[in-house]
């Protein structure tokens, strides 16, 4: 049976491993933080919950790598998480040395992972995690998309009172201000969105999704985790049981919709090998402009990354 192993026992990693647990699809989840009572008392937590929601899948809280040991996945969450008029750039410096140290220290004990990179900012995290790790671009990329997208669809179902479920949306480009929302592959139970809201309704719709993670770190003074908590553990869910699902996922392009060298958040096929295969959608002009302006925003961070020493 797989392995599953989540770095950091924060909201967000914390959020992924209870789902997860709550999914019966592995015996054990191991949840690692450098504050190892901190994982052990939330693995505790939740197997305690397993009575009474029903699942039979243990946490193991620990601070040592050697149990993460032959992990098929593992989901890295760990760094500092956003402050109040801290941008996702801010997080750079000290996150990518986490993000490095996690990777190292995770190949270590299994040497051939799928990683799924969470933490922000997330495009260069996950580039980050791929330099250090050496491993195939189809087993290394992050989640962002799932969330944004999830983001876009709840503002849409509480602008149309409808249930978020029968929305399929789809999001392209870097995680933060410059994602790139298609209302153009946007449907409600297979109807056009725009065919159902109006467009300066809907235009505000896409400014509030681009700017979704800074206005919950205003309300809460910190970032979200439930949503992203969940959505990491819904690419987990898809790889373990090898579904095939398109998901928007920040992946590496080798040239695909005319970039190369870059993570950015693109539609992949999930499966038990990691990213099966990136979809390029057939864009117009102006969604390819903005995907591209997107990039440069991402490279312009990507650089920083690779100025640093290490």
């Amino acid at each position: 049976m797989a392995k599953v192993t989540v770095v950091g026992a924060g909201n967000v990693g914390a959020t992924c491993a209870n789902v997860l647990a709550h999914e019966n699809l592995v015996n054990q989840v191991v949840l690692l933080d450098i504050q190892g009572d901190l994982a052990r008392g939330k693995a505790l937590d939740s197997w305690q919950q397993a009575a009474i929601d029903d699942y039979s899948t243990r946490l193991l809280g620990t601070e040592d790598y050697a149990e993460t040991a032959n992990s098929d996945i593992v989901v890295i969450t760990a760094g500092i998480p956003r402050k109040p008029g801290m941008s996702r750039d801010d997080l750079i410096s000290t996150n990518a040395k986490i993000v490095r140290s996690v990777t190292q220290s995770i190949l270590q004990h299994s040497p051939n992972p799928i990683l799924i990179i969470v933490s922000n900012p997330l495009d260069v995290m996950t580039y980050a995690a791929y330099k250090t790790s050496g491993l195939p671009a189809n087993q290394v990329f992050g989640m962002a998309g799932i969330l944004d997208t999830a983001r876009f669809r709840a503002f849409l179902a509480s602008a149309l009172d409808i249930s978020p479920r029968d929305i399929q949306a789809m999001l392209l480009g870097g995680h933060g201000d410059t994602m790139v929302p298609l209302p153009r592959f946007t449907t409600v139970a297979g109807i056009p969105v725009t065919d159902l809201i109006d467009a300066p309704e809907l235009d505000a719709i896409i400014q509030r999704t681009k700017v979704g993670g800074g206005e919950l770190v205003k309300l809460m003074g910190t970032s979200a985790w439930y949503a992203p908590g969940a959505a990491a553990a819904q690419m987990v869910t898809t790889i373990l049981k090898n579904e095939k699902r398109i998901f928007p996922c920040c992946a590496w392009l080798e040239g695909q919709y005319g970039l190369k060298d870059i993570f950015l958040g693109v539609p992949v096929k999930l499966g038990k090998k990691g990213i099966e295969e990136t979809i390029e959608l057939k864009l117009n002009q102006d969604e390819l402009q903005l995907l591209k302006d997107s990039a440069e925003h991402v490279r312009d961070v990507m650089k920083v990354y690779d100025d640093m020493t290490f």
